[in-house]
């Protein structure tokens, strides 16, 4: 009998083998996959039987596994199967703006050498456009499915996007981010997860579960920070109220999973409050999956399964540091730990086999979503998906789209903006931003379909315009201040291209200082002085800059806020500058002062507290001096606004609500959340309908953000909070009414010290620029 069963093994190894060989050697450019219909064993595996359901073909599956097999399913660079005719697969990769070059699922050495590289995400949230991200998520998921049916891709889980909330403005990777807001980094993650995954703008329609490309929301949760001061990412432990956990932290991830239907998740290096977050069950298995009801799969960042024995001290053992994460409810780990000290900890009676069976069936799942159980990728839905779908016009143009839409006009002293667009005027481009492409790019960029700089897209309007490098890098150590002047001196306008870069900000590393690096404000300040008229000057960065000097100094003009724009980003500016487009973008954070540097970057807390100077964060909770606001930004053109009918001046809860809601402190009323289900929020819907006027002369996209706040602030109560925001194109003079549909549940709650959101009866103001309307909550 044992003979018999080694020796049907043995040939079932040599048939899949051989099977498995040939299908990679029938083209060197065929995509990955398992289930090879030319394997004669396939059709005896319900594991790769199409017309049974995902779970049913999950339990075949892991129910053939070996317990070696099992273990080194559970590291990101996945071995084959050959007896079961199942292919390798990279988990890691890599799509924050784009198909990037980092992570280890894809490669650029073939057919498909560059990819579409759009703004940072930073400037893309500056649009405050939906669609724009949805659109950018769909043209990064055509070309994640390219690359794989190309054979240049090993995986299709892309680890992207990163929602985490930019509470500090040194933190190096900030600009990653959708900004500091939690409704705005909440959008912009169920907006890019519907289109990288290939569902709906508005969701639902992912037919059977099956994902053109995987999505995973990091990093889980209030990771901000990466090296500062002595004290690293790895090591860091935040202490975080669950106040703040409640309505900063978490929305972007509780939306990301429940409306976007993210497929991934990743669990940060970081401890909260005293706990790993990859090993904190409350977080990733009563929150995520319980709470919020996830679907998916959860991923390490890369080595923080070690880092917890390593650098935390947390775990003891190595095999405690498996078993800890693998009980909370970690799938898959980016890095070799589980490899290495599942086995001995199952061994050491730390955990059971069971504990391995569950991971698997996430992950298997969301491969047999990918369609990668199916049969040859290119024979299903996404099959026709090739090279020339990627770096088409279509998404270069929307690269260039949303690089103009998200820049930001921050001063424009006289109309100094936009250029004639005289060919015999003279023009000098200074500064060590000025004539590079790859500071465009931000990080986590792939290889772009083009190259442009901000000076050569420039030279297409003026071809006699000069350069001048300035600063020898942008650190800026050394200024060539004479050559700079003459070159200033000589031109009718002057533009300086300055800001930070990758050398400046990024992953590993933080600001120290939030000015511009080295000798750039002395630079900008001397060329300012010997210009014939105000400077131009266009700032590069992803984390705000103390330019309080540029704002009020009379000979600067004009300043643009282009965060990294993307391959296109050069043409953008161009166009702004020279008035072929009219800027609209707002900013997705709060510009600080200088010395907001004293505050620690470790202090997490976001609430001021005004009886120890501490000045609290974001524009919801910063008591603080600003350079420039949430949500600032000025264009060519002036808007008027109107609240032109809002549904409901008092709002009667207590008629619509169950009794039980109603809570008191004092002769305080508040409605708890908790208390209340979907229906119940439904019904007090209400909407405000805003009319907007383009006073200008130009067309304009122009996105209208509105706010609420409480008349009567109490402890913990944001200043005012974003609550809807929609952009639209208006022509000159005209007129436009914005309809938001405003859930009180959602829009006028906040959360309590201990964490619970209520909404307090009283007077609230909404608010769109300059214009306030009143309405009252009745309890």
């Amino acid at each position: 009998m044992k003979v018999g069963r080694f020796v049907f093994f043995i040939q079932t190894i040599l048939v899949s083998s051989l099977s498995f060989f040939l299908s990679r050697t029938e083209s060197t450019q065929a995509p990955l996959f398992s289930c090879d219909s030319s394997n004669p064993l396939t059709k005896s595996y319900p594991f790769c039987n199409t017309t049974l359901a995902i779970n049913e073909r999950v339990e075949d599956l892991v129910s053939r596994l070996t317990l070696d097999e099992k273990i080194e399913q559970l590291v990101n660079s996945a071995p084959a199967i050959p007896s079961l005719n199942i292919s390798a697969y990279q988990w890691w990769s890599e799509g924050l703006h784009g198909i990037s070059r980092h992570g280890k699922g894809i490669r650029f050495n073939g057919t498909i050498a560059a990819a579409t590289m759009f703004p940072q995400v930073i400037l893309a949230a500056a649009s405050f456009d939906t669609h724009l991200w949805y659109r950018m998520g769909q043209a990064i998921g055509r070309e994640a499915r390219a690359f794989y049916n190309e054979g240049q891709g090993t995986g299709m889980t892309y680890w992207a996007p990163n929602i985490n909330i930019f509470r500090d403005p040194r933190w190096g990777r900030g600009q990653e981010t959708p900004g500091e807001d939690p409704l705005l980094a909440s959008n912009y993650a169920v907006s890019y997860v519907r289109g990288i995954q290939g569902d709906s703008f508005e969701g639902g329609q992912l037919k059977d579960g099956h994902l053109q490309a995987s999505a995973c929301c990091k990093h889980f949760t209030a990771y901000d920070l990466d090296n500062w001061n002595g004290v690293n990412r790895y090591i860091f432990d935040a202490k975080v109220t669950e106040q703040d956990l409640a309505d900063t932290y978490q929305p972007p991830f509780k939306s990301c999973i429940e409306k976007g239907q993210a497929s991934g998740v990743m669990c940060a290096y970081n401890r909260i409050n005293g706990v790993p977050n990859c090993a904190d069950y409350s977080l990733l298995t009563k929150t995520v999956r319980e709470q919020w009801g996830f679907q998916g799969y959860i991923a390490s960042d890369c080595d923080a399964v070690a880092v917890m024995h390593d650098n935390q001290g947390y775990a003891k053992l190595p095999e405690d540091a498996v078993a800890d994460v693998l009980k909370a409810g970690m799938d898959v780990d980016c890095g070799p730990y589980l490899l290495k000290y599942s086995k001995s900890a199952i061994e050491q009676k730390k955990l059971p086999e069971s504990e391995i069976d569950r991971p698997l069936r996430n992950l298997f799942s969301i491969r047999m979503r990918l369609g990668l159980f199916d049969g040859s990728p290119r024979n299903l839905k996404f099959g026709n998906i090739g090279p020339e779908q990627v770096c088409t016009q279509e998404h270069q143009d929307l690269a260039l789209e949303i690089a103009r839409d998200g820049i930001v006009l921050l001063k424009n002293l006289n109309s100094l903006l936009p250029l004639p667009k005289d060919k015999t005027i003279s023009l000098a481009i200074i500064g060590p931003n000025a004539n590079t492409s790859q500071t465009l790019l931000g990080n986590y960029e792939g290889l772009p379909c083009k190259n442009i700089t901000i000076f050569q897209a420039i030279q297409s309007y003026l071809e006699s315009a000069v350069y001048h490098q300035g600063c020898d890098a942008v650190n800026c150590t050394s200024v060539a201040l004479n050559e700079a002047l003459d070159a200033a001196k000589d031109a009718d306008y002057v533009i300086l291209v300055m800001g930070l870069d990758q050398t400046q900000e990024r992953e590993k590393y933080d600001r120290m200082e939030l000015m511009l690096p080295g000798k750039q404000e002395s630079l900008v300040k001397s060329i300012a002085l010997a210009a014939k008229k105000p400077i131009i000057l266009v700032v590069l960065c992803g984390g705000p800059v103390d330019i309080s000097f540029a704002k009020d100094d009379p000979k600067i003009g004009s300043i643009l806020w282009a965060g990294y724009p993307g391959e296109a980003g050069g043409t953008a500016v161009a166009e702004i500058i020279f008035g072929d487009h009219n800027p609209g973008g707002r900013l997705p954070v709060t510009w600080y002062p200088k010395d907001f540097v004293q505050v620690p970057m470790t202090d997490m807390r976001m609430r001021s507290e005004p009886a120890t100077g501490y000045p609290g964060r974001t524009y919801k909770f910063y008591n603080g001096v600003k350079v420039f606001e949430f949500g600032y930004g000025l264009g060519y053109s002036n808007f008027s606004y109107e609240f032109v009918h809002v549904t409901f001046k008092k709002l009667y809860l207590n008629q619509l609500l169950p009794a039980k809601a109603l809570k008191f402190t004092g002769p305080h009323r508040y409605l708890s959340i908790s208390e209340l289900n979907n229906e119940h929020c439904d019904s007090t819907e209400f909407s405000a309908k805003v009319a907007v006027k383009n006073l200008g002369e130009m067309t304009s996209k122009h996105p209208v953000l509105l706010f609420v706040r409480q008349a009567k602030l109490g402890y913990g109560s944001p200043q005012k909070q974003l609550i809807g925001f929609q952009s639209i194109t208006l022509g000159a003079g005209e007129r436009a009414e914005v309809d938001f549909v405003l859930k009180p549940c959602e829009h006028l709650s906040k959360a309590n010290r201990d964490g619970s959101m209520v909404i307090e009866e009283g007077s609230y103001y909404l608010i769109v620029e300059d214009k306030e309307y009143h309405i009252t909550v009745e309890l």
